[in-house]
């Protein structure tokens, strides 16, 4: 039902939303003047996945007069993705078999969809399309957006396209402007994607804005991250604070569509069942994330003592540092035949790991793999992983490990130390070395040795280690004979009898 001016559709839960197939609606209006379809009929079409769209004119005398249709068109055409007819009579528009004519359109759009044939294959992937937008630096922009793919496809996303937009300002409510975000939902339609993940944090009212408008999945860059680090975790520990920093960031973004029962009200000022119902998730959320906070109180606990036990063997305990992916555990499994998980991409591993490392003949120390850091790491997950983080604390030296073949190592570099300061561990002294010196610019890579005092090697050929090795042992046995690195000392690095303790 409408008026002269608009028509408001109806909720449409009930409809078809897979990937490949139409809404299952089709969109029938009147145009009281006989004018062909509008801008946004076609918009509703594209949007809304409608099977057709089609506006019936209306005569002197009120009768059907012409019949406007239009269709999705198969393949990807981001300006008119569809189809638009003469207009047909009424009689005319009768002999027409629109359930076989929908059918073929549902064949030829599944297969012009890039992500059939993923789908095909059995790989069950879903698809997005990567969104930032450049204010300021377009290099910058640029980095952090191939970044967002990455993490993309660390997650198991297909990324089939990555747009970014230059604006002097994010816009307050769809982050890249109306039209923009139209275009975009259009492009995911055509190309088979189910999501539009963003380069930036949205804040409740953007995301409930842009999801409202689009009706596809939304995500923003913290989301993504909090994604990887769920799938990534695979300890009791890891998997607590990996949902209570999910809980974290969903509260204030936790919200239900508009339906008819959120019109009911008890009166003026009372609020509907729709409403009710928000709260009560909402007061459910809150009561989870406390549970989980005295969890997360009892493990900080259980590794306290477990951190004052291994202080008692008098080993000097060395901490990895690093930006993820840069070959953290790798390191610790080439020093220690360790047999931590390890992979080519972001965030493989989240939990820690403790090795001992035998130095020499007579020396050992403990040496532990954290969890990698990366730019606008989320502070609700920084908060989660405290109690991780807190094995930091303890360390007499962190071992930076810098991925010396990145184009971006400088900047990596500063985002890692910045995170050390932010979190108090700014005074531990920093030992960095520049990792898959096999893969790097050998010029490039003296540079920055020689700019940062670091030491270049690669954590797969041990040939290359034992520079750092040497390094490692005299800082260690500096530490023990100048002063102490840390306000609790242990015994330097002398082996001490009986059994080595437990990570």
């Amino acid at each position: 039902m409408g008026d002269a001016k608009q028509i408001l559709l109806p909720d449409r839960k009930r409809s078809r939303s897979s990937a490949g197939r139409l809404s299952g609606l089709r969109y029938i209006h009147t145009h009281l003047r006989s004018e062909p379809l509008s801008k946004e009929d076609l918009a509703d079409l594209a949007l809304l996945r409608f099977d057709c769209v089609a506006a019936i004119g209306a005569g002197h005398e009120g009768l059907p007069k012409t019949i406007h249709v239009a269709l999705l068109a198969p393949g990807t055409r981001p300006k008119n993705p569809w189809d638009v007819w003469s207009p047909l009579s009424p009689a005319d528009a009768a002999a027409i078999d629109f359930s076989a004519l929908i059918r073929d359109l549902e064949k030829e759009l599944a297969r012009s969809t890039p992500l059939s044939g993923e789908t095909r294959a059995g790989v069950e992937r879903q698809g997005a399309v990567l969104v930032g937008v450049a204010t300021g630096d377009i290099t910058e922009a640029e980095e952090s957006l191939e970044e967002l793919e990455s993490l993309a496809v660390s997650c198991g996303v297909s990324v089939v396209a990555t747009i970014l937009q230059r604006r002097p300002s994010i816009h307050p409510q769809f982050i890249v402007g109306k039209g923009k975000l139209k275009d975009l939902a259009i492009q995911a339609l055509q190309t088979g994607a189910e999501m539009i993940i963003f380069d930036h944090d949205l804040t409740p009212n953007q995301m409930r804005c842009v999801t409202d408008f689009t009706e596809i999945k939304v995500l923003d860059r913290t989301q993504l991250i909090l994604d990887i680090f769920a799938q990534r975790a695979k300890t009791r520990d890891g998997k607590i604070q990996v949902e209570l920093a999910q809980l974290r960031y969903r509260l204030p973004r936790l919200l239900h569509r508009n339906t008819g029962l959120s019109r009911l009200a008890g009166g003026i000022g009372g609020t509907g069942p729709g409403e009710t119902k928000l709260e009560i998730d909402r007061r459910r959320v809150r009561d989870r994330i406390h549970r989980l906070e005295r969890q997360i109180e009892k493990l900080r606990k259980g590794r306290r003592t477990r951190r004052a036990r291994r202080n008692q063997s008098g080993l000097p305990m060395v901490c990895l540092v690093g930006y993820t992916n840069a070959g953290k555990s790798t390191l610790l499994n080439t020093l220690t035949q360790g047999g931590v998980y390890a992979e080519n991409r972001l965030f493989a591993t989240l939990d820690p790991a403790t090795r001992r490392l035998r130095l020499d003949e007579n020396k050992e120390a403990l040496i532990t793999d954290t969890v990698g850091f990366i730019r606008n790491l989320p502070a609700d997950l920084i908060a989660a992983f405290r109690a991780t983080l807190e094995e930091l604390s303890d360390a007499v030296l962190l071992v930076h490990v810098v991925d010396g073949s990145s184009e971006r190592c400088e900047k990596q570099l500063a985002v890692v130390e910045d995170l050390l300061g932010t979190l108090g561990l700014g005074e531990i002294p920093i030992l960095r070395v520049f990792n898959k010196a096999d893969k790097a610019d050998p010029d490039t890579l003296s540079n920055l040795c020689r700019r940062y005092q670091g030491i270049p090697m690669c954590a797969l050929d041990p040939s290359t280690l034992p520079a750092f090795l040497d390094r490692l042992k005299d800082l260690l046995i500096m530490g023990r004979q100048s002063s102490p690195l840390k306000k609790n000392p242990t015994d330097g690095c002398i082996l001490p009898s009986g059994p080595p303790p437990s990570p």
